[in-house]
């Protein structure tokens, strides 16, 4: 039986073939042209990631995830006009988060443990 919401070819539910289980670290980045649209976008990274600098975040996104953001911002951008992009890191928790270069303030990764409610 797959796990729920899931279809029996362990896609996501309603996406043949993606998957909700691996996570893999990115950072979006953005600029916005019209000051609206650049409010709605940062409304909707704010549900996906950690607002690190002006319109720069960090995501840990599985694929179904990644795909319906994508689809989100391409409601809200002038695709003329505007630009995002998603640098993959590698899988969320890996070695390469360690291996960022701070210069000035220091960077620290996110720590996300278990949460008990």
């Amino acid at each position: 039986m797959p796990p729920p919401g899931a279809d029996a070819l362990g896609g996501a539910e309603g996406v043949p073939g993606l998957s909700n289980e691996m996570r893999t670290l990115y950072v979006v980045t953005y600029d916005i042209c019209d000051e609206k649209r650049l409010r709605a976008v940062f409304k909707l990274m704010r549900g996906y990631g950690d607002h690190m600098q002006y319109s720069v975040f960090r995501c840990e996104l599985s694929e179904l995830e990644r795909v319906e953001l994508v689809a989100k911002l391409s409601e809200r951008i002038n695709h003329n006009d505007d630009q995002v992009l998603f640098f993959p890191l590698g899988p969320a928790g890996g070695v390469r988060e360690g291996e960022v270069t701070a210069v000035g303030k220091a960077y620290a990764p996110a720590e996300h443990g278990a949460v008990v409610i």
